[in-house]
């Protein structure tokens, strides 16, 4: 049978006086809001989302499958100390390789008070705290990462969707022998 692998990585920096201070890259949850609304969308004639954000959260909370753009503020405790009056716009360029990136435009906010970030989230709605649009993905850091006022946050989101042929043994079954006669 024939499958499809689709995933997505957070890249993660932290910058602070002009210099990359931390570095990290973190696998994410597709959640089910976010696979529901790509086949919608790719199949069901759904309205295209054009614009996407990116949203961090400072609760010590691990993204599950069933949180969604409704529940992600509360359940994560979304993070609003940056300088940006909305979430950072995710800009991504077209697709290549099966892959879409923002990796030349990261998206880069500005802490604005003390925090200790957990993780990000891809989500559809613009407002800091919003419960409304679509949320596609989420991941929790590996570590959490610590900033201060005036650290800039640099997140680029990978995604990418690859077939994967998938062989399966086949079980044989008993056979009769042809008849001899």
């Amino acid at each position: 049978p024939h499958k499809m692998r689709l995933g997505g990585v957070f890249h993660g920096a932290i910058r602070r006086a002009g210099k990359i201070i931390d570095e990290w890259e973190d696998h994410n949850l597709v959640v089910n809001e976010g696979l529901n609304s790509l086949l919608d969308i790719m199949f069901h004639g759904s309205t295209q989302i054009t614009t996407w954000y990116i949203g961090v959260f400072e609760g010590n909370y691990t993204p599950v499958s069933s949180v969604t753009a409704a529940t992600i503020t509360a359940a994560s405790t979304e993070s609003t100390a940056y300088d940006e009056s909305t979430r950072v716009a995710y800009n991504e360029a077209a697709a290549s390789g099966q892959s879409i990136t923002n990796t030349a435009n990261r998206a880069t906010g500005t802490f604005n008070a003390t925090e200790t970030i957990y993780g990000a989230f891809l989500v559809s709605a613009s407002a800091k705290s919003a419960t409304t649009g679509t949320l596609f993905s989420a991941a929790r850091f590996g570590t959490a990462k610590n900033v201060v006022d005036d650290d800039e946050l640099l997140l680029t989101y990978s995604f990418t969707a690859a077939s994967a042929y998938c062989s399966t043994k086949k079980t044989s079954s008993k056979h009769s022998s042809p008849d001899k006669t």
